[in-house]
């Protein structure tokens, strides 16, 4: 196994993110690889099942201006009208320890990192389809209309940056995306389907939306 890294993996709402990184973290466990997920802080309110110190770090906006002010996050957010960072000291403690690092990322806070010129690998999961995307947002269940329509629009705006990432996996099917994405982060060999014309065909199908 090569040196510990950090992965950064977007994805618009409901392409199936959360789910990939939940099986790859189980797989890694399995393989004895040396693998977490990062824990960002947020000020948005918890879900059902959520609690603090395991998916967020849930905190006040006022607590977070104060920490974005103060230089504690490697990257920072505000997402559907919440904000979302990542503690520099939480990335750079685990990738000494040897711990390998997946951060679940927008594409703001990609960019703010790719500006800083930080060590890091970066994927781009694309779902099977806008219709499969929209569906799958409103089957949440926990948000209106008006919050439904702004998660399409910003889906659009997020797969527009997709090509500024190493590798681009598309989510068609769940168990290839998942050892595609385990294959990446394991350096098994090298993944990479960004240039490919099947990739690029895709995507300029979900933009064309």
């Amino acid at each position: 196994m090569k040196d510990p890294k950090l992965f950064l993996v977007s994805a618009p709402s409901g392409a199936g993110k959360s789910s990939l990184i939940d099986a790859v973290l189980a797989k890694a466990n399995q393989s004895l690889l040396p693998l977490e997920l990062s824990v960002s802080y947020t000020t948005r309110s918890p879900r059902k099942g959520e609690s603090n110190g395991n998916q967020y770090f849930f905190i006040s906006e006022e607590e977070f201006i104060e920490k974005k002010n103060s230089n504690f996050f490697l990257e920072h957010a505000k997402v559907h009208d919440n904000w979302y960072g990542t503690s520099l000291d939480f990335v750079q403690s685990k990738l000494s320890s040897g711990v390998n690092l997946i951060l679940e990322i927008d594409v703001q806070g990609f960019r703010q990192i790719n500006d800083l010129s930080f060590s890091y690998d970066s994927i781009f999961i694309l779902p099977p389809s806008m219709h499969s995307l929209e569906e799958r947002i409103k089957s949440r269940g926990d948000e209106d209309l008006e919050s439904i329509n702004l998660r399409l629009r910003n889906a659009i705006d997020e797969l527009a940056y997709a090509n500024e990432y190493r590798h681009i996996i598309i989510n068609d099917s769940f168990d290839d995306a998942e050892n595609e994405l385990f294959g990446i982060i394991a350096q098994e060999k090298s993944f990479n389907r960004q240039n490919t014309e099947e990739v690029q065909q895709f995507l300029a199908q979900l933009l064309s939306y």
